[in-house]
């Protein structure tokens, strides 16, 4: 669990919900780097955007190679995943990660909706946030993700 002195109790829960979904889900050894401010717009090429609603509102990301969430799956299915499996896996993957952060919020008196993921593909530019979070994740012998909570206004 990471303990930050975030603005608010709510951030840290938000980010130790996220943290503890990944681990109790990704079938790989987790290490978290340090956690950062990130700036007014995220830049990437594939990711899985789930919107946050309720007693907290914004959006968390999860970006990194599709190899790497390919490699993901291939752990938790025991076959590769390509295509429009691959495609299906990430977003389901998101929601998963997303919904274990609800429960873990829920938890702390903190209850929060999903929305459905998105998944995005190619050069995409995400904007329109409060402020950002990032952490980057490395999965053992496999790459990173980056983990994105952004808050809106």
């Amino acid at each position: 669990m990471i303990k930050t002195t975030e603005k608010s109790s709510s951030n840290t829960h938000l980010l130790n919900g996220t943290i503890s979904s990944m681990a109790s889900i990704i079938p790989i050894p987790i290490e978290l780097q340090e956690s950062h401010p990130h700036g007014s717009k995220v830049i990437f090429e594939f990711g899985v955007l789930i919107g946050i609603t309720g007693g907290m509102k914004g959006k968390m990301l999860l970006t990194g190679e599709s190899k790497v969430f390919g490699a993901i799956g291939a752990k938790m299915f025991g076959m590769p995943l390509e295509g429009e499996m691959l495609s299906s896996f990430c977003g389901e993957l998101g929601n998963m990660i997303a919904g274990g952060m609800a429960t873990h919020l829920s938890e702390q008196g903190i209850v929060i909706d999903i929305t459905s993921p998105t998944l995005l593909e190619g050069q995409t530019t995400l904007t329109g946030y409060e402020n950002a979070l990032q952490v980057p994740v490395r999965l053992e012998n496999t790459g990173e993700i980056k983990v994105y909570l952004l808050q809106d206004a």
